[in-house]
């Protein structure tokens, strides 16, 4: 690891209260030289939007710890959708090493919606979850914005993913991932998972509200 530790942080309301509590409690309890933000998914919109995964995560982290600039890898979503995800593989793979022809980060944090998906891996695009590349760019069912995100064999190449979720809103997905129902599949987030178990899921009490056991 020499030192560095690669993360790829997500977006959401689950990671702006995480992202709150380690600026506000861990501020000076790190050593956050030594970590280096990567992110997961990005919306195409520019760094100051409301929207944006990376202004969240300045605004409630990164602004207000001691983190050198050049530790900060973010998605460009105000360029060219197409062209910064090709831009945003080459950064990757000039600075995180790789193992089976992928990057292996050694944390990536997700979340999951209520439809399931994770990353920017919606469940009418399963085809991200194998493609070849490192980043892609999908596009919103709904709303039909674009995003750029990491590729599902990125993220299960990595050592550890942490899901972190939260809302009743999202308790039966979670339910049948976990409990791995005959439809699980049917969600990108059922479909991801470490080699050597580095998986955890990090629920309160109303997402895990319909697990049999907790």
């Amino acid at each position: 690891m020499n030192g560095k530790i690669n993360i790829a942080l997500s977006g959401g309301k689950t990671p702006e209260l995480l992202f709150t509590v380690l600026s506000a409690e861990y501020k000076n309890k790190i050593n956050w030289g030594k970590l280096f933000f990567y992110w997961v998914d990005e919306r195409c919109v520019p760094p100051d939007s409301a929207e944006s995964n990376f202004g969240m995560a300045e605004k409630n982290l990164l602004r207000n710890i001691a983190i050198p600039a050049e530790n900060i890898y973010r998605i460009s979503g105000e360029a060219a959708p197409e062209a910064e995800a090709v831009s945003y593989s080459e950064i990757i793979k000039r600075n995180i090493p790789s193992q089976n022809d992928f990057p292996v980060f050694d944390l990536i944090m997700l979340g999951v919606g209520e439809d399931g998906h994770t990353a920017s891996i919606f469940p009418d695009q399963m085809n991200l979850l194998k493609s070849d590349k490192i980043a892609e760019v999908s596009k919103h069912p709904q709303s039909g914005q674009k995003r750029i995100t990491l590729s599902g064999k990125v993220i299960n190449n990595s050592d550890r993913i942490f899901f972190l979720a939260s809302g009743k809103n999202k308790a039966d997905v979670i339910a049948n991932i976990l409990e791995k129902k005959e439809d699980y599949l049917k969600y990108p987030a059922g479909h991801i998972e470490t080699s050597d178990g580095g998986l955890k899921w990090y629920l309160d009490k109303e997402a895990a509200s319909e697990l049999k056991t907790l």
